[in-house]
């Protein structure tokens, strides 16, 4: 008989055990049944491992790119996204994380197959694999199989290649390409468990329900038919849900005792038997016992400490081994990148209520810290706009003395001479330079454009052995006109931004003090442009050109490709950080500050991040601004990304 079918036998159809069946071989057919039956049957089990799986899923997985060393953004679209959001036609990703984690905690090991899904989303999709259909290994070598076999509910069998699947496992002793399920080393405490049900059941069938009985003196008289007479009384009025008088005072008859029987869990030790089955399976979690129940020890302060916990020693190592395999073995696959990554959103779990975030970030500023818009936007209200979307600080913490407005006051309290009060500085703020991606696509465009006119005329001469086919006034008049056109265009659009962003009217910006400028730039650039397509055309001519150069076709085809939009870049971020500058000076601004924005910046420019000079003065580098070409050289402007940012007193 195998152990399911005597499980069967062992239990009724009520759910009843047959007591008559419980004999001394029930602990070892205990011990030979399958995780998933003792998932079933075994509360203390199901609380720990619903628990561990139901706080996982509850995390959330997210994706990330890192933009710099020190810098990373979210990733809300992509085939990454969208598979962590809706892995499979069937199943959300807190669902696809619960399964996970539950097959983690009963086998040690989990199965996921990801293959491509043209009715999918995001192109792929995850179906999890149940670890107990996983019933072999096949090829491969000791430490990796080449494939998976699947055993199917309705018998049939599927071979899964191994680099469609994502396993995941603990380690094993002497089996590197399997988990050890926690159940095997649980099996005893849960085997004793058992026994323990077996024997209250036993004692609830098979143990006198005596609560309570009557005495009388030994020498009272009383016939059998005052005996008959009480009993039948007694019965029809203190017993039973009819008794008359069912659960108020008897009045007993003279002499008589009415004596409490019966026995305590605490004698029988079932409470302790229970908990320390508990504590036992969340000890093999590694689950803190307070956590699933056992509140022996608890109070406010170590539950409070006992719940971050739960995120960093408890599950702190699941999620990492999570992390790490999504992040070595199917990221690649999906995106290719090295920069994208997904990571547990655990921050959000430690940081506190929102009563607690409060209190510690207005104390650390030292003033309040959200607009009434901002408030009004947390319950789901419109924003009032005005005054409402700007910070409102106490004139405590202005002129009172208070370093926060949570202080108490107290250091405030009595006189103060009015005289020592100091003066209430006009706020400022910072605006930094903000490049327009419009912008640099419009740059490239007229570069482009410029390039391909100049291209036809330039060919065309060479092609008819004209002696003059480079006509340099021509050129650099050309397209210097383009670029004071989008310049001036770029640099008034910036500049409203920069009003805007600071809080002041679009007519404190004088653009007619620019334009000579903006000339002068466009005429440098022009001449620069130029110069070097002239100088690549002639290496071709002189043989000294590129080994791929096919003619000076070539000089073109680069110039039309990489030179635009590196000069198109080069050319916004000089006029955006001029403009920007520009508003400081119109409008009394004190600093600016040199803001690097590459993740791989020039030395020379990394040097200079974060450098604030006053706004009438040049940074280290003799550069009133990123890409200053009247104070830089060509190979300090070309390519440069770099932005600026300035304090404006409004």
């Amino acid at each position: 008989m195998g152990v399911r079918e005597a499980l069967a036998s062992l239990v009724g159809i009520n759910g009843t055990p047959n007591i008559e069946y419980l004999g001394p071989t029930f602990r070892s057919m205990i011990l030979g049944l399958t995780p998933e039956e003792l998932y079933r049957t075994q509360p203390h089990l199901r609380i720990v491992l619903s628990f561990v799986a139901r706080n996982v899923a509850h995390l959330g997985l997210q994706a990330f790119e890192r933009v710099g060393e020190n810098d990373r953004r979210r990733v809300r679209t992509g085939p990454l996204a969208m598979l962590l959001k809706r892995p499979n036609a069937t199943m959300t990703g807190y669902e696809l994380l619960e399964s996970l984690v539950s097959d983690l905690g009963l086998y040690d090991c989990a199965y996921w197959f990801f293959y491509e899904d043209a009715n999918a989303a995001a192109g792929w999709s995850v179906q999890p694999i149940p670890a107990s259909w996983v019933v072999e290994q096949r090829g491969g070598n000791f430490f990796a199989p080449s494939a998976y076999l699947i055993q199917n509910p309705d018998g049939t069998r599927t071979e899964i290649p191994a680099e469609s699947m994502l396993a995941f496992h603990g380690w094993n002793p002497g089996r590197p390409k399997h988990g050890a399920s926690p159940i095997d080393t649980l099996k005893q405490i849960l085997a004793e468990q058992v026994q323990a049900w077996s024997y209250r059941e036993q004692i609830w069938q098979r143990g006198g329900r005596v609560g309570a009985y009557l005495t009388r003196p030994a020498g009272a008289a009383w016939s059998d038919t005052a005996r008959k007479n009480f009993a039948e009384e007694w019965k029809k009025r203190w017993t039973g849900i009819d008794g008359a008088k069912a659960g108020g005072t008897p009045i007993l008859e003279e002499g008589m005792e009415l004596k409490r029987l019966g026995f305590s869990a605490r004698e029988e030790e079932w409470v302790a038997v229970s908990k320390l089955s508990l504590g036992t399976i969340a000890g093999v979690y590694h689950v803190n016992p307070v956590m699933v129940g056992i509140l022996d020890n608890a109070n406010f302060s170590n539950t409070k400490e006992f719940r971050k916990m739960l995120y960093s020693e408890t599950l702190g190592p699941t999620l990492a081994m999570i992390e790490d395999r999504i992040n070595a073995f199917l990221v690649p696959r999906l995106v290719g990148e090295k920069s994208v990554y997904v990571e547990f959103n655990i921050a959000e779990k430690l940081q506190g209520d929102f009563e607690e975030q409060a209190a510690v970030i207005s104390t650390s500023t030292g003033r309040p810290w959200m607009t009434a818009d901002e408030a009004r936007a947390r319950f789901n209200m419109p924003a009032l706009g005005g005054n409402a979307g700007e910070l409102v600080v106490p004139l405590n913490v202005l002129i009172g003395g208070q370093a926060s407005p949570r202080d108490s006051g107290t250091q405030n309290e009595g006189p103060k001479d009015l005289g020592e009060l100091p003066q209430i500085k006009a706020p400022t703020r910072r605006v930094k330079a903000q490049r327009n991606p419009n912008h640099v696509a419009k740059a490239e465009e007229v570069l482009r454009a410029f390039f391909k006119r100049q291209r036809a005329s330039v060919l065309a001469r060479l092609g008819s052995k004209a002696p003059e086919w480079w006509d340099e006034d021509r050129w650099n008049s050309e397209l210097s006109d383009d670029l004071y056109a989008l310049s001036a265009t770029v640099s008034l659009d910036v500049a409203k931004s920069v009003l805007a962003r600071a809080g002041l009217d679009a007519d404190q910006y004088n653009a007619e003090q620019t334009y000579a400028f903006l000339r002068a730039i466009a005429d440098k650039r022009a001449d620069a442009i130029n110069g070097t397509t002239r100088e690549q055309i002639i290496a071709i001519l002189d043989g000294d050109g590129p080994e791929d150069a096919d003619g000076p076709g070539h000089v073109f085809d680069l110039a039309e490709g990489e030179r635009a939009a590196k000069a198109g870049l080069t050319l916004v971020t000089t006029v955006t950080a001029f403009s920007t500058v520009e508003v400081g000076r119109q409008n009394g601004g004190a600093e600016k500050t040199w803001v690097v924005t590459s993740s791989n910046p020039r030395p020379s420019h990394a040097s200079l991040n974060g450098e604030t000079v006053p706004m009438d003065s040049t940074f280290s580098n003799g550069a009133n601004w990123p890409g200053d070409s009247s104070a830089l050289d060509v190979d300090e402007v070309a390519g440069c990304s770099c932005d600026v940012e300035i304090s404006i007193t409004t």
